[in-house]
């Protein structure tokens, strides 16, 4: 989180009354939309995972196992 550059070395009960104040406001910050990097993202994982169930699929044709 980034500080004001005037509040330096000292704390909100050591400034002003409108500084200490502004100080214990809090803010409503609007949370970001998602866009279309977050769908390219959601498409992604889904290529992901299909391909790891037909993969999986393509050796149990073979019989293929492993022994961990």
């Amino acid at each position: 989180m980034s500080r004001l550059a005037s509040s330096r070395g000292s704390s909100a009960s050591t400034r002003g009354g409108a500084a200490a104040a502004a100080a214990q406001r809090r803010v409503a910050i609007q949370s970001p939309k998602s866009d279309i990097y977050v769908a390219l993202l959601g498409i992604s994982l889904a290529a992901i995972i299909l391909a790891t169930v037909l993969m999986t699929v393509l050796f149990s044709q073979y019989n293929f196992s492993t022994k961990v």
